[in-house]
């Protein structure tokens, strides 16, 4: 939930106040000042490094400018320290590949929380209905009633996230081809503001090609755990399956797949429902695409990629064995860069799903082709290298 928090600041001799509003869990402003297209893009980024936000009074496209200078000034490269005799011994006598992974994946959260909160101190007032007035501002009051509804307020958020939900508004009108429900690239799937957005298709392809469980009869149930959008409850819909129930818990992605599936046709066949987890009832098929890292998410959007502890991974593991029908069968599809990054083995995995009652009645694997799998400056780059999504056909321990 957005922090409601109210800011308090002073221009010349008279007191303002507004609300501050922030979904990536940025902490309201503790020291802000007031800045403009004068300030050079040094003193913003020194300042921003300091936790001191700018409300921002300029032309707003400079402020977008600054923004992005501030960025080079985190991003560009360090200089990087001579390495002597000692650290390359040091280097080859490491035997612990896994705990330097971990740390790698923990300094690479770090670095990008503190890169947020740095971006984050460039701070834009909102008036009432989402308007802004400063110089050459974009209308934003559509993108703005879209994530947020009617706000009757003044309220302030940081420049990077109101451009981040402009984004979102965009990627909403646009919609994402969705190769797996037509080949002509004429089905689209329109995500919401804060919901995670389809966009790598290879674990789609696992669940339109992997064959049906023989339980699945013309009477028959399957449920989609945790739908988002309502991609993977489309698809399965698509591939004749009469009566779908697809589970969700925000509010935000229960609206996205009811109004996807309608734009679908295919609203009949699919029930789109607020349970955590698992509905009520049985089904031949139990399909879930939980979120792949056991971490903290740092924002709302981060809730799909991030599981803390593997909560929602555990929870549908435990659960299936009591939601499958006779001989039906349960898709767990998850990437495996969580034991590349040395945060959750197979092993583990394996144990979670024996100590569950369940049995792997098979296994589909794909290679992803997202982008920054050829990206050797991302920290991450070997773990994601070597990274296969795997649909896992989970089946119960006959007794």
């Amino acid at each position: 939930m957005p922090d409601k928090s109210t800011v308090t600041w002073l221009e010349g001799d008279q007191s303002h106040s507004a609300l501050w509003h922030s979904e990536n869990r940025l902490l309201p402003p503790k020291k802000m000042v007031l800045a403009d297209d004068t300030i050079p893009a040094d003193d913003a980024y020194r300042l921003a490094c300091e936790g001191t936000a700018l409300l921002w009074r300029g032309d707003f496209q400079n402020a977008r400018q600054l923004l992005q200078a501030i960025a080079r000034r985190i991003d560009r490269p360090r200089k990087k320290k001579r390495v002597s005799k000692k650290n390359v011994q040091e280097k080859l006598h490491d035997k612990l590949p896994v705990a330097i992974t971990n740390d790698v994946f923990n300094l690479h959260r770090l670095a990008q929380s503190q890169r947020a909160r740095t971006l984050g101190q460039i701070i834009i007032r909102v008036d009432p209905n989402h308007q802004i007035a400063l110089r050459r501002a974009p209308l934003v009051a559509e993108a703005c009633f879209e994530a947020f509804g009617e706000i009757n307020a003044s309220y302030l958020i940081s420049l990077r996230e109101l451009l981040g939900l402009v984004g979102a508004h965009e990627w909403r009108k646009k919609g994402v081809v969705i190769k797996a429900l037509d080949a002509n690239g004429t089905q689209r799937i329109y995500p919401h503001y804060g919901v995670f957005s389809p966009i790598r298709g290879e674990y789609l392809e696992l669940v339109a090609n992997a064959v049906l469980p023989k339980a699945l009869s013309l009477n028959s149930t399957a449920f989609d755990i945790g739908t988002g959008t309502g991609v993977l409850a489309a698809i399965l819909a698509k591939r004749g399956i009469e009566k779908i129930i697809a589970t969700e818990i925000d509010a935000r992605a229960l609206i996205c797949a009811q109004e996807n599936l309608l734009q679908l046709g295919l609203s009949e066949q699919v029930t789109v429902a607020e349970y955590d987890l698992f509905p009520p009832s049985k089904a031949a098929l139990i399909v879930c695409n939980p979120p792949w890292i056991p971490a903290r998410p740092s924002s709302a959007l981060e809730r799909a990629i991030y599981d803390p502890d593997s909560q929602m991974l555990r929870g549908f593991i435990n659960g299936l064995a009591a939601h499958l029908e006779t001989n039906g069968e349960g898709w767990l599809i998850l990437s495996d860069i969580a034991e590349h990054l040395g945060l959750r083995s197979q092993a583990e995995l394996m144990t979670w799903i024996e100590n569950a009652g369940l049995v792997v009645l098979g296994k589909e694997s794909i290679k992803p082709r997202h982008p920054k799998i050829s990206d050797a400056t991302d920290p991450l780059h070997a773990a994601r290298s070597a990274e296969i999504t795997n649909l896992w056909r989970l089946g119960v321990v006959e007794r």
